[in-house]
């Protein structure tokens, strides 16, 4: 997070790669203008193996809290690397 409070989708990308150890993230700001208020998240972590959606949100609003402070909408996508593979065959 920035000085001024601010959250960039580079930020978030690095914190949660760095983190939940990620194998991939995509990070969309999704908010009018760009404004760094609503965002979009896909991420691809050995952690999420063997969790329940819940669970895998929980790590990523973990991973996020201060963050999620500053942000007015927040989605989440969370998926296995072997669940990230198959969505890339379709």
């Amino acid at each position: 997070m920035a000085e001024d409070g601010s959250v960039s989708a580079e930020s978030l990308q690095e914190k949660l790669i760095r983190e939940l150890q990620a194998e991939h993230v995509e990070v969309q700001d999704t908010s009018p203008n760009h404004c760094s208020t609503s965002f979009k998240v896909l991420v691809v972590s050995p952690l999420f193996e063997g969790k329940a959606l819940l669970q895998r949100h929980r790590l990523v609003n973990g991973c996020l809290a201060e963050e999620l402070k500053v942000i007015h909408a927040f989605e989440q996508k969370t998926l296995t690397p072997a669940q990230w593979e198959q969505e890339k065959q379709k």
